[in-house]
């Protein structure tokens, strides 16, 4: 059981690798995204890629990019891959790159959470609140919010761990205005795409957008958008507040993890192959359900 855990292209020129994407230069103004099977957990990459990843997120991506398009502009181009790498490299990235945008990034990672869940449960066991946000005492975990929160975070370097912030803090960094826009459009484009999951048997407890601004200052949805890797998504039918449901994300690998006792520091354990295997089929199952 392979997959591609980085990308070598010979026709263009890498200029970063993330924990999950790699990307070369296309010219001043675009750049050649490539989505690689590599899986990113407690922010440290696992050795061991998931075969197909990287395909089925460019392909969930690029389903909500189109489907959110009258909410936010986002960072495609409509350019075909084709046209910009040489022959040679088309194996390496045939269904999992995009022709992207070049954006000044906005340094924030934009978290919006529906359900309580993951850290934000743990949060409000300690403090009954959320990223600074008073919530409703005697909530229960994988309870739905009252309303949509915006519970932004630090946006770390490959292997640091992102930190929550509080609004101010994300204002104070960011700028006010652009704070204001940033929550408002986080969390409209959660609503929407919420309800359009619903219609297909999935909640989706909370996810991450990444922003960035175009040459006219124009705040524009990039990266990836509502994936298994940035998202948790639950079948609504196996849905019971008290209780943290079965999903179709990565929580597989990382209820794994935890389970192994591993510290959360690099090097990340080796991941059984049934295990690698159950992940592909799950995020397999959510391109699906949403597109099918």
């Amino acid at each position: 059981m392979s997959g591609i855990s980085t990308t070598n292209l010979k026709s263009l020129q890498k200029i970063y690798s993330g924990k999950v994407r790699d990307l070369y230069a296309i010219d001043d103004q675009r750049m050649l995204m490539v989505a690689t099977d590599r899986l990113s957990a407690f922010d440290v990459i696992l050795d061991d890629p998931i075969p197909a990843k990287g395909q089925i997120l460019t392909a969930i991506s690029n389903f909500w990019f189109e489907k959110l398009s009258g909410v936010v502009p986002n960072h495609l181009t409509g350019d075909r891959v084709e046209d910009v790498v040489g022959a040679e490299d088309l194996p390496q990235v045939t269904g999992r790159a995009v022709v992207v945008k070049r954006l000044k990034p906005v340094p924030i990672e934009a978290i919006v959470r529906g359900y309580l869940a993951g850290s934000g449960w743990k949060d409000y066991q300690k403090s009954g609140a959320v990223s600074g946000i008073p919530l409703p005492t005697g909530l229960v975990e994988a309870q739905q919010l009252p309303a949509a929160i915006f519970t932004p975070s630090t946006k770390a370097a490959v292997g640091d761990h992102d930190e929550s912030i509080s609004f101010a803090q994300c204002a104070e960094l960011i700028g006010p205005e652009l704070a204001e826009q940033v929550r408002a459009k986080a969390i409209e484009l959660y609503q929407v795409a919420s309800q359009y999951a619903s219609s297909r048997g999935i909640i989706i407890c909370d996810t991450k957008f990444e922003f960035g601004l175009d040459r006219d200052g124009t705040l524009t949805l990039m990266d990836e958008v509502l994936t298994p890797d940035s998202s948790r998504f639950w079948p609504a039918d196996q849905y019971r507040p008290g209780s943290n449901p079965p999903s179709f994300d990565k929580q597989f690998v990382r209820d794994w993890l935890e389970a192994s006792g591993w510290n959360k520091r690099p090097p990340a354990p080796s991941v059984p192959l049934e295990v690698r295997q159950k992940t592909a089929d799950k995020y397999r199952e959510a391109l699906t359900r949403l597109t099918a």
